[in-house]
């Protein structure tokens, strides 16, 4: 029987982040997948250029695909230079797929990148989440919630 996945990833060195996810959406499960890069692709993702602001993931024929994920040509590269918004393969157990695949189909939920990392091994991960789109109304309740947790921070550091 496997062991069950730690709930935190360990992440060693952020690349990109997808803060504006965490507005749009309602995060219920993460996954941690790995990225199928070509060399220079590395090479830049080190160097800590890569966006996935604008990106998501889609199951195509039985497998996940990170779309629209921009990580720009490496400055020292050659003829040999990748594509810089080119579909990039992640790689998932079976299980998972199938996972995330019933909950798009089923449930109406989206496949959204959270964040681009390096582990501690130095492989490049991406954390994925399972998530359900907010109404403009959930979203003013964000925003309100954030606004009283700041000021409530602010009088208390103030009182004492």
């Amino acid at each position: 029987m496997a062991r069950p996945k730690p709930e935190t990833f360990d992440k060693q060195k952020s690349v990109a982040q997808n803060r504006r996810a965490r507005f749009d959406y309602f995060i219920e499960d993460k996954f941690e997948a790995g990225l199928a890069l070509q060399g220079t692709e590395v090479k830049a993702l080190r160097a800590g250029e890569a966006t996935i602001a604008e990106s998501y993931a889609e199951i195509r024929g039985g497998e996940v695909w990170l779309v629209n994920a921009n990580i720009p040509e490496y400055s020292h590269g050659n003829r040999l230079n990748h594509e810089p918004k080119r579909p990039r393969k992640l790689l998932l157990n079976t299980r998972e797929i199938n996972k995330l695949f019933g909950a798009v189909e089923k449930k109406g939920m989206t496949i959204v990148p959270l964040s681009v990392y390096f582990n501690k091994t130095g492989r490049a991960k991406v954390e994925l989440a399972l998530a359900k789109g907010k109404q403009g109304h959930d979203k003013r309740a964000t925003v309100k919630d954030r606004d009283w947790k700041r000021d409530k921070a602010r009088l208390m550091r103030d009182r004492g």
